[in-house]
């Protein structure tokens, strides 16, 4: 078993006000998941966090009981078991991000949907999966509005997160590495992937040597140390002063 380090933070929600983390983390034996429920603006459904609790139960239930599954089945039929379970349809439900790292004895498999990526360490060097297709339509002005941000979500040309239609975990994108090449690997939902991508506090090779040395924790105190620089989401603007934040260091070297 590698060294597993897991660290959360609940941000607030769009209004400022504290609420529970819409976050989630699934551990299993042989895997490491991350799930980020997608903020839900829409009176009629639940939330993104109630949503990612849900799909969190099903994919460990189906790790657990196969641990040698493929990730997008797994993920596909998760998907269909919550929404079967809660009557969910396209278009019309909550939404999360997916990040999953699982490892056998011969390979690290990684799978992401949404803006939630795995990055692994090796003797290749750094290998990030990210799934940068929403941010290409915020750059592009594709989605200035939520009836935008509604009709491109799981569309062809669109972005695509785990929601009502298990078709989806189609489009994730996957990587393998062999076990013996891989040193450590990381996975992290964008309220801490902006510490990198967004504010430049660090590269990712800093991050995992933060996070070997003082813990996982100490990564997401820095995002928030920065971001209480810009209380008014001025330098970096966001729609949130303090989103969501999990990270999950997969340590290989130490066991």
């Amino acid at each position: 078993m590698p060294r597993i380090d897991i660290a959360e933070r609940a941000g607030v929600g769009v209004n400022g006000a504290p609420r529970p983390t819409e976050d989630h983390v699934v551990t299993t034996g042989n895997a490491v998941v991350l799930l980020d429920g997608a903020t839900e603006f829409r009176d009629d459904l639940p939330s993104g966090g109630w949503y990612a609790t849900r799909l969190a139960e099903r994919l460990d239930a189906r790790l657990r009981a196969r641990p040698d599954a493929d990730l997008a089945g797994a993920l596909a039929a998760a998907i269909t078991d919550v929404a079967t379970a809660h009557g969910l349809r396209p278009g019309h439900s909550p939404s999360s991000t997916v990040a999953m790292l699982r490892w056998t004895g011969e390979a690290v498999d990684a799978l992401v949907l949404g803006d939630s990526p795995v990055i692994a360490f090796g003797q290749s060097g750094t290998d990030i999966v990210a799934d940068d297709r929403a941010l290409a339509l915020r750059r592009s002005g594709a989605l200035r509005t939520r009836e935008a941000v509604n009709r491109r979500r799981n569309s062809e040309g669109g972005f695509w997160v785990a929601e009502a239609d298990p078709a989806a975990a189609r489009h994730a994108l996957v990587r393998r590495w062999p076990l013996d090449s891989v040193d450590a690997v990381l996975l992290a939902t964008d309220g801490a992937a902006v510490g990198v991508d967004t504010y430049g506090l660090f590269d990712w090779a800093e991050v995992l040597d933060l996070a070997r040395r003082k813990g996982a924790a100490t990564v997401l105190d820095a995002v928030r140390e920065a971001e209480h620089t810009d209380p008014h989401a001025t330098r970096w603007p966001r729609s949130k002063r303090h989103d969501d934040q999990a990270l999950a260091l997969i340590d290989f070297r130490e066991k």
